[in-house]
């Protein structure tokens, strides 16, 4: 059996319980978006997205999935975490962050790794900062340190100043200095190219992120002998744990297009995890509300075609690892709940009842191929199939 399991990065479908903790109340990625640009989602409605927020453009559809809303219970509303959850991992404590910026010792550090000053080494939008510090690095080569409201250290550099082989070197460097106290959840490259007044980020980001922890739901996958692919960030996401194939993409149609060509080759069990990464990084964080309307809207296409390629024994899965409303203040993430939509083969059409965790999705897959259950999460297989 297939199981394709899709996160919409950052697609949350309203406030989590506990989002005044975090200063979320109100948050609504998916439907702030569609209050902005309506625009028809007729394929998601019918895997049951309209049961869990509602679809201005989209009219009556007939309910051929199942659809429940998770509420995250990790702490924090980063990549990680939710992931991680996914997997059933619970991330105890949030990752540190850095709103002021690194303090001095870390600055020292990293200076001496790259062998040569830094610029920035502050909490900024990355496409801003490469706009006001750009043309400065270009004359120096000094690498472009910032931060952001998540817990990562990202280095920007022009392809033409700095080999991507140097930026990988230094944010490996980096990794390697932002352990302990200063432990963060991710260190990211950020390679741009363009000129003054039009750098562009390129899609050759990578990034280092700390290894999930013990007891991750895609080892064991792995070790029962489910093949195991990574489209996407997934395989940095996890890094690498549990994975016997990875999948690299530049955008979400290119993640789209290539899940669709590992779609094709379904023989036995095997398990694809994609992430559509443009969501969070294209729409949520840049605050581009139509935007990601029009990203729901190219993922709507996608579905029947993600269905007829799971085959008469798969399955579709579609879900979040948290909200980024673009229509909030700021650019941070959001506390939301997420969506868990299902489709394809033996899926009992209907909308459940609401999950504590989605570590819910580690105790389905337990379920599906037989395996021993995570620690945490109960398996929804029964209520799925009917």
């Amino acid at each position: 059996m297939v199981i394709c399991l899709v996160v919409m990065d950052s697609g949350g479908v309203g406030a989590a319980p506990d989002a005044g903790a975090y200063g979320d109340d109100g948050a609504n990625t998916v439907g702030h978006a569609l209050n902005a640009l309506p625009v028809p989602l007729p394929h998601l409605a019918g895997l049951g997205l309209g049961e869990l927020v509602a679809l201005p453009g989209t009219g009556d559809v007939p309910l051929t999935g199942s659809a429940v809303r998770c509420h995250p219970v990790a702490a924090g509303k980063d990549t990680l975490a939710g992931h991680w959850e996914m997997m059933g991992a619970i991330v105890a404590e949030p990752f540190r962050t850095y709103p002021q910026g690194f303090p001095p010792a870390v600055v020292r550090q990293l200076e001496t790794a790259f062998g040569r000053p830094l610029l920035g080494n502050r909490a900024a939008s990355g496409t801003q900062i490469i706009d006001e510090l750009g043309d400065e690095h270009r004359a120096t080569g000094f690498p472009i340190v910032y931060t952001s409201a998540d817990s990562v250290l990202q280095i920007a550099a022009h392809e033409e100043v700095v080999p991507l082989d140097t930026l990988y070197t230094w944010c490996a460097a980096a990794r390697a200095v932002m352990q302990g106290a200063h432990l963060v959840g991710r260190v990211i490259a950020r390679p741009f190219t363009g000129a003054p007044g039009a750098f562009v980020r390129t899609p050759r980001r990578h990034d280092w992120a700390v290894p999930p922890p013990e007891g991750v739901f895609t080892a064991a996958l792995a070790r029962a002998g489910v093949e195991t692919v990574a489209v996407g960030k997934i395989w940095d996401i996890f890094s690498g744990v549990g994975f016997g194939e990875r999948v690299t993409t530049q955008s979400n149609g290119d993640a789209l297009a290539k899940t669709l060509t590992t779609l094709a080759d379904r023989g036995g069990r095997r398990f694809v995890f994609v992430n559509l990464v443009d969501f969070d990084s294209q729409f949520g964080h840049r605050r581009d509300a139509a935007g990601y309307a029009r990203a729901l809207a190219e993922l709507d296409d996608w579905v029947p075609k993600a269905l007829a390629a799971c085959g008469s024994s798969g399955q579709l899965w579609i879900t979040a690892d948290h909200g980024c409303d673009p229509t909030r203040p700021g650019s941070d993430h959001t506390r939301e709940d997420v969506p868990w939509l299902v489709g394809g083969a033996g899926v009992a059409p209907g909308l459940g009842r609401p999950r504590q965790t989605l570590a819910d999705m580690a105790a389905t897959l337990a379920d599906v191929w037989g395996l021993p259950p995570p620690t945490v999460g109960t398996s929804r297989w029964k209520e799925l199939t009917g």
